[in-house]
């Protein structure tokens, strides 16, 4: 008997990610050495095993996405290739776990693929066209759900401009997605089935924002980091400093060449400067010792 494309797709994913867990796992400081040798001479069998180790994190973050109705494989395909993107834009130099920064990639990524496919009208891919697509049932039945309790009656407007201060939009936007989601390609207001009383689809999705015990803990550890890292930049000269913000704080970092050419010195000199910079940062912040360690894997 032959498999459906459905259970092909579910049986190739198990397949990979089985794959996936056999992969090793890296220690900081190997990490830190293959992101090295791919980022300074391009080994590609370096960037092959940060990509395989990794590729577990890829998996578990697209199968997230699957509930929007796209083929598991794709899906992983679609999260290899941010996680692929990561990896070329990587700077080892800046002392954080790949994994940490991979996050954003591989889920930019996926999500891109799920609002490409999601319609044949073209959802935007804005910042706040995402933040609306993957949020607004969700947050608009929550709304709903709270005027109910209240003994509310909200109307269209209303709620939508209720939407658009929940998820920091304007309301334009708001009031465009609605219209694009509400067509019927796909609703997750429709309900399940008969036996369900009404239960409708949004009522299963899971919400992707963090729980509040994990914002107390991101609010602390992201404190605790920019009370060390305030210590170490302290460390540092004058000059120091002013370089090490040029070069690693700034949105669009500085070349080394400008940076010379404003302090009167060569382009090699600023770069040991740079290094010596590190070196004592690195000094300030190993003094922490496990502390540091614990926040940054």
């Amino acid at each position: 008997m032959s498999r459906g494309p459905m259970a092909q797709d579910t049986q190739d994913g198990r397949t990979m990610t089985r794959t996936a867990m056999k992969a090793e796992l890296l220690d900081a400081e190997t990490e830190r050495a293959l992101a090295y040798a791919w980022r300074d001479h391009r080994d590609e069998a370096a960037l092959h095993r940060l990509i395989t180790a990794y590729m577990r994190l890829a998996i578990s973050m697209a199968s997230k996405f699957r509930r929007y109705g796209a083929p598991m494989n794709d899906l992983i395909q679609e999260a290899g290739l941010g996680l692929m993107k990561a990896a070329d834009k990587f700077d080892p130099d800046r002392g954080v776990r790949f994994s940490t920064y991979a996050v954003w990639w591989i889920k930019a990524s996926v999500q891109d693929y799920v609002m490409r496919n999601w319609s044949m009208v073209r959802t935007g891919s804005t910042s706040s066209q995402k933040s609306l697509f993957f949020n607004l049932r969700r947050v608009q039945a929550r709304l709903e759900r709270e005027a109910m309790a209240e003994g509310v009656e909200l109307d269209g407007y209303q709620l939508r401009e209720m939407i658009a201060r929940e998820v920091g939009v304007p309301l334009r936007d708001v009031e465009m997605m609605s219209g694009r989601l509400s067509g019927s390609d796909f609703s997750l207001n429709a309900t399940q089935s008969a036996e369900d009383e009404g239960r409708e689809w949004i009522d299963t999705i899971e919400d992707d924002g963090p729980r509040g015990d994990e914002q107390v803990e991101q609010a602390h550890d992201h404190a605790a980091l920019r009370h060390w890292l305030t210590q170490a930049m302290g460390k540092l000269n004058a000059r120091e400093r002013f370089i090490v913000r040029e070069r690693k704080l700034r949105d669009e970092p500085r070349t080394l060449e400008s940076l010379g050419d404003e302090l009167n010195l060569s382009k090699e000199r600023v770069r040991q400067l740079e290094a010596a910079a590190f070196a004592k940062m690195r000094k300030t912040l190993e003094e922490k010792g496990s502390e540091v360690h614990s926040l940054l894997v």
